[in-house]
């Protein structure tokens, strides 16, 4: 009995300690969540950690530099890139950081996906003649600059916004490409950014759209797009002064309605796009009591081809487009392609007796006078690239792109008309007796070249040539001055005009 009293009194006692010394033990730590690798929707996705949605972070570094321009974005075609002088810059020179965010998550309904992508940019820009020898610096980004601001520090650059959009069960809503662009956008093997032809929403437009799906290749999208901005070229007021009036919108009554049929299939790509536009215009004075024109639809169509792999080597392609409007020039004198809405290029002249030569282009979606309805203006454009690979690190591209711009009888005789109205051509000039042909029609053709060099994946080096032709059919003589960039009050032969320009870049994708 006393044996067996110690070995359970033994027992009793380990059973004590090995407790207390399991409850002294630290509590198991939960498993890292780490970060896991989503291949759902293609490389560069990763699940944000706690849930089921997928998440990609992008963009680029960019550096560009713009041989005889004043705007990285634009054409030499107005203002102080198109005067051809000593306010004419050299160069201008543009630093831009992008930056996009891509998340998909799979539902019931289909994959929910967002996609944001914004840009922070530092750009040169230009000086601005005072008419009194002195200049003035403008400041991309900056609410003030000083005069002298060539010896200072002006630290500002802009942000945009480019693409902020949900995709959620066939349906795009927000700030994305304008499904009227053609595949490549504005972009068929150029880096320049101002091709006519086509649109370029490469910055997006607000939109609703609902994209069906019909099976190999086949598609749908019907949208309605935001016409503010990026798709309004003027409805112009003739009884205003200027040589073609002043812009006269209203507010915003609709949008532009746009419909596309794609076949994206593996010898390339054929999309066929339609859209209508309302030309809204505000009065033809100051008040109501003036009255105002009827509204006036406009409509656009293109068709678009990408033909790949062509024998001449693997990944060439060739992409082409063509397009015409009627009231809805937006659709092929995109926005980058004149960003000041109107072209006067200025060059020398050797006719005697004057002091040199200018040519003058102006595309809005209508034009009215006082009383009058609006007269549309039609054009129509095509562009197109041939891309060829020398071998996986270089490549060449030769594009081109030509517009014409038509006014009809009722236009052209308010404009040019003898007397005419407030606006008119003749009647914005001093010497404007000394117009011999007033015809406010004209076409721009542009012809280019770009070499790219991409020594390693995602870093890509390119120089890019633009020449462009200004084909105007005024002729005769003009009395005209414009002290911001320089020109002096005199006399100006009426002539086309020719210019070029070029771009360097280098980008690092990541």
């Amino acid at each position: 009995m006393n044996l067996k009293s110690l070995i359970l009194g033994s027992t009793a006692a380990l059973v004590a300690v090995g407790g207390a010394q399991a409850a002294d033990l630290p509590v198991k730590a939960k498993a890292v969540e780490y970060v896991k690798v989503c291949s759902l929707y293609g490389p560069g996705f990763y699940y944000i950690p706690g849930t089921d949605t997928c998440i990609k972070l992008g963009g680029y570094v960019r550096a560009d530099v713009v041989v005889n321009g004043n705007s990285v974005y634009g054409a030499n075609y107005n203002g102080a890139s198109g005067a051809n002088n000593r306010f004419t810059n050299g160069y201008t020179w543009r630093s831009r950081e992008d930056f996009n965010i891509d998340t998909r998550t799979a539902t019931e309904y289909g994959v929910v996906r967002t996609y944001f992508d914004a840009v922070f940019t530092w750009t040169s820009d230009t000086y601005a003649g005072q008419g009194n020898g002195s200049t003035v610096y403008s400041a991309i980004g900056s609410s003030s600059a000083p005069n002298n601001a060539g010896s200072g520090n002006v630290a500002a650059g802009t942000v945009g916004v480019y693409y902020a959009f949900i995709q959620f069960a066939g349906f795009t809503m927000g700030k994305a490409v304008s499904q009227f662009a053609a595949p490549w956008n504005g972009y068929p093997g150029n880096n320049y950014d101002a091709l006519v032809g086509g649109v370029n929403t490469t910055n997006g437009i607000n939109q609703f759209t609902y994209t069906a799906q019909f099976g190999n290749g086949v598609s749908l999208a019907l949208s309605a797009q935001d016409q503010v901005a990026y798709m309004q070229a003027g409805v112009n007021n003739l009884g205003v002064g200027g040589a073609y009036g002043s812009s006269d919108y209203a507010g915003t009554i609709a949008p532009d309605f746009v419909a596309s049929l794609k076949v994206d299939q593996a010898w390339g790509i054929f999309q066929a796009s339609v859209a209508a536009h309302d030309n809204h215009a505000a009065y033809y004075g100051g008040t109501e009591l003036t009255g105002h024109p009827d509204d006036k639809w406009g409509w656009a169509g293109a068709l678009a081809l990408s033909i790949k792999n062509i024998p001449t080597g693997p990944g060439d392609t060739i992409n082409i487009q063509g397009v015409y409007t009627d009231g809805a020039t937006r659709y092929n004198i995109q926005e980058l392609a004149s960003q000041a809405g109107a072209i006067a290029i200025f060059g020398g002249s050797s006719l005697p007796g004057v002091y040199g030569s200018v040519g003058f282009g102006t595309a809005p979606d209508t034009v009215f006078g006082p009383g009058g309805q609006q007269q549309s203006i039609k054009t129509w454009g095509m562009r197109g690239a041939y891309t060829h690979n020398w071998d996986p690190y270089w490549n060449t591209s030769l594009y081109g792109a030509f517009a014409a711009v038509s006014y009809n009888d009722a236009a052209k005789s308010l404009i040019c008309g003898v007397g005419g109205v407030g606006g008119s051509f003749r009647a914005a000039f001093a010497g404007g007796a000394g117009v011999t042909a007033c015809n406010p029609d004209y076409n721009i053709a542009q012809i280019g070249v770009i070499t790219r060099w991409t020594p390693v994946k995602n870093l890509t080096f390119s120089a890019d040539v633009t020449y462009s032709h200004l084909d105007q059919k005024y002729a005769g003589i003009i009395t005209t001055s414009s002290t911001a960039i320089g020109k002096p009050t005199a006399t100006y032969e009426l002539k086309d005009q020719d210019t070029v320009q070029m771009l360097f870049r280098a980008q690092r994708n990541w």
